[in-house]
């Protein structure tokens, strides 16, 4: 009978690889709460503002592990920078090491034992839950570009590890060496952490440099399509090999068949006000990104977080507008990126001049973009008149 009870107290232990199995799948549940995507309604629901991960390994009831996460902390305590950034290093630096005994151990025979893979898994639990910990310990009042920055890293890091666990719980044969690969990912998402920036101004400036390549990359690559552009291309060869296939529809024979690959005279004169508006874009970031870097106040954590904000949004808008002009174009859907291009960059510069980076706005280049801008818009208006009124 004791016997009995004693057996019946030690609770049975998963195999080995379902153990990772399950810890991977509650990494990947865990992933669109640090998102912030089910936060709300997980407040809402709960009544506070704390999630933590269930450690399922178990067939016997489990304890939860103490370690708890949540939003980000609001509290009278004055934060302290240099513990925050030295908790968070040593969390990145035990999740690399982790790591990579977790695949030494998985990539050979034979696996760990069922109670050794728990202790392994217990590990990596608590390492995860104490990185994601110490990102939500960022108030929010450091700034919100900055947790952005800290919140992407610790993501990076949580899903390198779930692939990681995936590849060795399914190991594939065509896949050589995957299993260091994803070790190696994870290693490498560790090694950013010391990388990022301090303080809010730094992290500013990092996400408007981004931008500031994004846009240049787009702009770049829309000039070197409107100088290889031939209007007449297509036309010889369509008319020497398909004349034969030419039927009464084409109207002329000899028009070429791919009429769709290329730019009417209309699109390009259409193209010129589009690539205007692109151009000003990266001058705009460029000079946003430049007044930030020499009048940006560390302090001034709010404007910081809304220029950075709105400037966020001019890259995908640029990538609306070059995407729209390859043929075939279609000019109300150019108008419409156009416009919405315009309002946002209109907007990146009017906050940035009523900002503290323009100390002197009357004397700012900004009002002569805007008018600039202004100007371009216009004579989009005017090219795709025709395309409002079908």
């Amino acid at each position: 009978a004791v016997m009995a009870s004693s057996a019946a107290a030690v609770p049975f232990l998963a195999p080995p690889l379902e153990q990772l199995r399950h810890l991977a799948a509650e990494l990947r549940s865990l992933l669109p709460r640090v998102r912030g995507e089910l936060w709300e309604s997980e407040a809402r629901g709960s009544g506070q503002g704390s999630a933590h991960l269930c450690f399922a390994f178990r067939v016997a009831r489990p304890p939860t592990l103490h370690s708890q996460v949540g939003e980000a902390q609001e509290t009278t305590e004055e934060f302290n920078r240099e513990m925050f950034w030295r908790r968070l290093n040593e969390a990145a630096v035990n999740l690399s090491e982790e790591a990579t005994i977790l695949t030494i151990l998985f990539s050979r025979l034979p696996l760990p034992s069922p109670r050794e893979s728990q202790r392994i898994c217990e590990h990596i639990h608590v390492a995860i839950e104490e990185i994601i910990a110490v990102y939500y310990s960022l108030p929010k009042d450091q700034g919100i570009t900055l947790r952005k920055l800290v919140r992407s890293a610790t993501l990076d890091i949580v899903d390198g590890m779930a692939q990681l666990l995936e590849v060795l719980v399914s190991p594939s044969p065509s896949t050589e060496n995957s299993d260091l690969i994803s070790c190696n990912s994870v290693s490498v998402a560790c090694q950013q952490v010391p990388k990022i920036p301090k303080d809010n101004k730094a992290a500013a400036l990092l996400t408007l440099t981004k931008s500031v390549d994004f846009v240049k990359d787009a702009h770049e690559e829309m000039e070197q399509a409107v100088e290889e552009c031939d209007p007449y291309c297509g036309l010889l060869n369509d008319s020497e090999d398909n004349s034969d296939s030419h039927n009464d529809e084409d109207g002329v024979v000899g028009l070429p068949s791919n009429r769709d690959s290329y730019w009417s005279a209309e699109d390009q004169e259409l193209i010129a006000p589009c690539l205007a508006l692109v151009k000003a874009s990266r001058a705009s970031l460029k000079k946003i990104r430049i007044l930030v870097a020499e009048n940006g106040k560390k302090d001034q954590v709010a404007q910081l977080d809304d220029i950075v904000d709105i400037c966020d949004e001019i890259s995908p808008s640029v990538d609306d507008l070059v995407l729209s002009i390859y043929p075939p174009v279609c000019h109300l859907t150019v108008r419409i990126n156009s416009a919405k291009l315009v309002s946002v960059l209109i907007k990146a510069l009017e906050i940035t001049k009523a900002s503290h980076v323009t100390p002197q706005p009357e004397d700012s280049w900004i009002p002569l973009l805007i008018n600039a801008v202004n100007h371009c818009m216009n004579r989009v208006k005017e090219l795709t008149q025709h395309a409002t009124e079908l």
